[in-house]
Formats: C-alpha cells, structure tokens, sequence
C-alpha cells in the first residue's frame, strides 16, 4: 500500500511553511519533499534541510535525466519536486508532504490523482498584508506584488481538495492534522496494514 501525497498551498505569508512544521511535529509518519533550487541559501537555511542547493547546469541536467515530478522558474530562480525521492518513499508506505504553488499542484495532480490537495488561505486580503509587513522581509513594492499575486492565486482555490483558513493558528493546525490523518484511516489503507488482523 503506497503511502499518502499531501501538497500543501498556499499565498504568500498565509502561515504555510508555519503550519507544515506545526503538522511535522505532531506527525512524525509524515515526511517532508525537500525540492530542489537554483537560488542561493537564506541565513539560517541548509542544504537539504530547507532545499537542495544546486547550480542551474546540476538542475537541468536533473531534468534530462527526468528527476523531476514539476519544475518552474520563479523570479529568475529554477525550483523543482524530486520524483524519484517521492516513488521510492511512498512504495515504502512512507506518507509525503510537498510544498508547491497552484501551478506545481496541478502537474502533480496529473502524475498522482490519490493526491491530496490542500489550500492555505489567511482570513482576508487586508490580514495578509499586515502578516507580510510584521514578517519584515519584503519592501513595499515586494508585498504589493505579493498581494497582486496572491489574488491571483485564489482563483485557483476551487482545484483543491481541502481549504483550510488559517484565522486562528491553533484551529488551523488541528484541521490540518485532520485533513492528513483521514487519509491514513481510509478503510482500503487500514485493512491492507491490518491484513492479519482481520483474517
């Protein structure tokens, strides 16, 4: 029995990346695609914890030998999803989390149809705005564009699976947890892992 496919969306300063590490920890069953990148490392980032960091010739040569599941070109930097690392883990039983935008979701959706596709939204437009200016790491025009981005992002909304509203982030983690346990319980999963039980 293969193990589930999370991907997990969503805008900008929505308390994504907040709410993986919030799940990760609850749920240790659950790992985390670390995707490739062209850019460079952030302070405080390492290699193969927060991506794998790679020069553009490494990555396209990564996508002639078919490595990838999606890749996209983001302000100038390549990103791109292992596909091998996520067939080898989830033959394992492993339960995979990515982290992509609407656009990598959909081309994963096409590889794997079980997968499940959660959206991330904050409780406003307005509420996303002052969460990108108190994080501080964006100027002005950056936020804007972010914005300008980010309603665009919400037309995809109706693609995903699950929506959760991250208001309160307490309750949007337990519904988080929910979303990815109800696919771990699914009765097809529970009577292959528990086959001797029921005999």
């Amino acid at each position: 029995m293969s193990g589930c496919l999370f991907t997990v969306v969503a805008p900008s300063g929505a308390g994504k990346s907040s709410l993986v590490a919030g799940l990760l920890e609850r749920d240790t069953g659950i790992e985390l695609s670390v995707s490739y990148t062209t850019r460079s490392p952030r302070a405080g980032e390492v290699d193969g914890r927060e991506y794998h960091f790679v020069t553009r010739e490494k990555f396209k040569a990564l996508i002639d030998a078919d490595e990838f599941l999606e890749h996209a070109e983001v302000y100038g930097n390549l990103y791109g999803t292992s596909r091998r690392w996520i067939e080898s883990r989830r033959t394992q039983g492993s339960h995979v989390l990515l982290e992509i935008d609407w656009q990598g979701a959909r081309s994963v959706k096409k590889i794997f149809p079980d997968m499940v596709y959660i959206y991330i939204l904050p409780p406003s437009i307005d509420e996303l705005r002052r969460r990108l200016i108190k994080r501080g790491k964006d100027s002005a025009a950056i936020i804007e564009r972010r914005l300008s981005e980010a309603r665009e992002d919400l037309k995809h909304v109706h693609k995903a699976d699950y929506v959760i509203i991250n208001e309160d982030f307490g309750v949007a983690l337990d519904d988080l947890s929910a979303v990815t346990r109800a696919c771990q319980l699914t009765a097809s999963r529970q009577i292959a892992l528990n086959a001797k039980l029921l005999k």
